[in-house]
């Protein structure tokens, strides 16, 4: 019997090239998001479309109600917005956490239940090397994406003796509306400010960072290559510049990485 598959944020970048590519290869897999014409397409590929927001419980308990039995769950929805800590509304920084955070743990908490009672499941956080580095103009998606790294690993011990594994994905530069959406943010809160210097230079940084991402389809890649591993890794790698840039972060000290760092930002 294939295995069942809920895939969060599955309208775009990612989560589609991940529901997709799982549906493919034999899996029963459901693609949830909030903007639901765009899952529509999906179905004739396999994808059973599901509408989710990840801030609303209803939705959770919903859309998690719907699928019944869950085996794999794969938390890509996500969002990057960005500008300086000074500028950002706090209602904005709550919105971020309640996505890239809080929606995650409350969407494990109930698959955790049914993956105990099977003593199986797989739980993969899409993470992302921002979940090790942080950017200036991104304190709330990297504060975010730290506390996921940590959340998981936390996880891992906890729920390991019941036949699950937690496997975090960080992916370095991946096409997706991601970036422009973030780096249009960023200019709309911070470009205006006395941060606009700084944001100018981010906004080209991430205009050359899209022109040099990977597609989509080689996380998704990862994403089966951990779930169908017998003893998965904690961690797998992936996107444009992904581990250069994560070796770079664990070999200089914070000042040497923070130098480095800022000199691409000229």
């Amino acid at each position: 019997m294939s295995k069942t598959v809920l895939v969060t944020g599955a309208s775009s970048g990612i989560g589609k090239a991940t529901a997709l590519y799982l549906a493919q290869n034999g899996y029963n897999v459901y693609g949830a998001a909030r903007r639901m014409e765009m899952l529509q397409a999906l179905q004739q590929y396999g994808v059973k479309p599901l509408a989710l927001d990840v801030t609303k419980d209803e939705s959770i308990l919903a859309c998690v109600a719907a699928i019944g039995k869950i085996d794999i769950l794969v938390n890509s929805a996500g969002l990057g917005s960005y500008g300086a800590l000074e500028d950002v509304p706090m209602s904005e920084a709550k919105n971020q956490l309640e996505i890239n955070l809080f929606g995650v743990a409350r969407l494990i908490q109930l698959a955790l239940p049914q993956m105990r009672e099977q003593h199986y499941g797989k739980i993969v956080n899409i993470s992302s090397i921002g979940g090790k580095v942080g950017l200036p103009m991104g304190t709330w998606y990297h504060a975010g994406k730290f506390a996921l790294e940590g959340l998981s690993d936390s996880l891992r011990n906890e729920v390991r003796q019941f036949g699950i594994d937690v496997i975090v994905i960080e992916p370095g530069g991946t096409k997706s509306e991601m970036i422009a959406i973030g780096a249009r943010d960023m200019m709309r809160v911070s470009g205006h400010t006395v941060y606009k210097g700084l944001a100018a230079s981010l906004d080209k940084m991430y205009s050359d960072m899209e022109k040099n991402a990977v597609e989509p389809i080689v996380i998704a890649r990862l994403i089966k290559k951990g779930i169908e591993a017998k003893h998965p890794k904690t961690r797998y790698i992936g996107g444009a510049m992904a581990k250069p840039m994560l070796l770079l972060r664990k070999l200089l000290s914070d000042k040497m990485f923070d130098k480095m760092l800022m000199s691409q930002m000229k």
